[in-house]
């Protein structure tokens, strides 16, 4: 699944840039006249990448806030719709679609994250970067469920060396920063994130067995990402 989205998405920019560049050379041409330029143009550069980024596993909050903010724009410079009327309505807007998925966000995960709910936050070691770097780097068996924290910083968790026998738990934020985990190999890593204008990848999403632990990464990326390899 992770895989064929991608092909869409790289189709969907192919398609874009040979688009562009079939117009752009018909136009120069004479055979056609086609303003690339139109009045709102430059509403494309938050139109078309969100569309295209709604083809991700995570992320679509974020996309769609991000598409129906440069619809709204393109529409009020193009005089469909009042702008000052649109500009009021993306703040309330965003709210509500903010509100919608951390409602849902739970949904659709697999049944490791039902273990999580006996967790509290004592439960959780944690580590805070905040306009500031932190690395973290845990050997064999002192891998414990984890809270990471990067506000306007970066945390770099390693735990590849260690020895993981059992689910676990990490709780992840990401504002306006980066959270890097890295994952040893005998463990499956299932992320589940609420991203507005930011993202999650995990690189391992493809490494799985059932014979081995699942470490669940829950994520909150606000301006910033949790990537996991």
């Amino acid at each position: 699944m992770v895989r064929k989205m991608k092909k869409i998405r790289n189709l969907l920019w192919g398609l874009v840039l040979i688009g562009i560049g079939i117009i752009w050379g018909l136009n120069a041409f004479d055979m056609i006249h086609i303003n690339l330029f139109f009045r709102g143009w430059w509403t494309l550069f938050i139109i078309v990448p969100c569309f295209i980024g709604l083809f991700k596993e995570d992320g679509k909050v974020g996309n769609i806030i991000g598409i129906l903010i440069g619809v709204g724009l393109l529409l009020g410079v193009r005089g469909v719709i009042n702008l000052s009327i649109a500009v009021k309505l993306i703040v309330p807007i965003v709210f509500v679609l903010i509100g919608i998925s951390v409602i849902f966000k739970d949904f659709g995960v697999k049944k490791v994250t039902k273990k999580i709910k006996d967790f509290t936050e004592e439960d959780l070691a944690e580590t805070c970067a905040t306009f500031s770097e932190q690395k973290v780097i845990l050997r064999d068996n002192e891998f414990q469920n984890a809270k990471l924290d990067a506000i306007f910083g970066g945390v770099h968790f390693d735990i590849q060396a260690c020895n993981i026998k059992e689910n676990g738990y990490i709780k992840a934020s990401a504002i306006f920063g980066g959270v890097t985990i890295i994952a040893p190999s005998n463990v499956n890593v299932k992320v589940k994130s609420t991203s507005i204008f930011g993202g999650s990848e995990n690189k391992l999403q493809d490494k799985y067995d059932p014979n081995n632990p699942t470490i669940l990464v829950d994520a909150l990326c606000l301006f910033g990402g949790v990537t996991v390899k």
